[in-house]
């Protein structure tokens, strides 16, 4: 019989943000076992962090991963930036042959899949954090006040727009690739909220939000 140990993580702050608490990773759990699990099949254990997804030093982690070795049994995580933000970290635990990891959120993909969608998602984190201090910058030097509207509405909206542009930029490796083959707006959403790209407001992309920078890349 299958044998999954559940883990789930999410920090101090992350646990009263919507789609990021323990109530929506539960939820995307029971959607995959109740799915796309074979069957029969069996939860073994179930283990819950409250820690930053930055560090490696997570005790439930460790624990989870020890009876998954010890049983032979298949680690299930709702995303994968619930096991770790970390490339580095998630390509250790899937080079490890005594792991067998699923992620809810993306039921269909093997561990090549995951390192590829856990790479992009490391980039993206980094080009978007630098493109914003970079846009923000830009705007601030060319006089444009930050905090509101004071009288420069339209050098606030094309500063907005620069920023929009240049944020879909930075996740063009992902949506383009998607894009091209063949994959739907909320296709491409859901492999973005798997790899844990936020959008340009910092929450869980839709069909619509993928829209709109579809339609700025092909404007570019």
């Amino acid at each position: 019989m299958l044998q999954f140990v559940i883990y789930r993580r999410v920090s101090t702050e992350e646990q009263g943000r919507s789609g990021l608490g323990l109530e929506a990773q539960d939820r995307d759990i029971a959607l995959f076992l109740e799915t796309y699990a074979e069957t029969p099949f069996e939860v073994i254990g179930e283990f819950t962090d409250v820690l930053s997804g930055k560090g490696a030093d997570r005790p439930q982690l460790q624990a989870a991963l020890d009876l998954v070795r010890s049983r032979g049994a298949t680690l299930l995580v709702a995303k994968l930036d619930r096991l770790s933000r970390k490339v580095s970290f998630i390509a250790s635990i899937m080079d490890d042959k005594r792991v067998n990891l699923r992620v809810a959120s993306m039921p269909h993909a093997d561990k090549f899949s995951l390192h590829i969608y856990a790479a992009l998602a490391e980039q993206e984190r980094e080009f978007i954090s630098l493109r914003t201090k970079q846009a923000l910058a830009a705007a601030k030097a060319r006089g444009v006040k930050l905090g509101g509207d004071r009288g420069n509405i339209a050098q606030v909206n094309a500063a907005k727009r620069r920023h929009a542009d240049a944020f879909a930029e930075t996740v063009e490796g992902i949506v383009r690739p998607l894009r091209k083959r063949g994959a739907t707006l909320r296709e491409i959403a859901e492999a973005l909220n798997a790899a844990g790209v936020q959008t340009r407001g910092g929450g869980r992309w839709h069909a619509n939000t993928v829209s709109r920078v579809v339609a700025r890349l092909e404007a570019a």
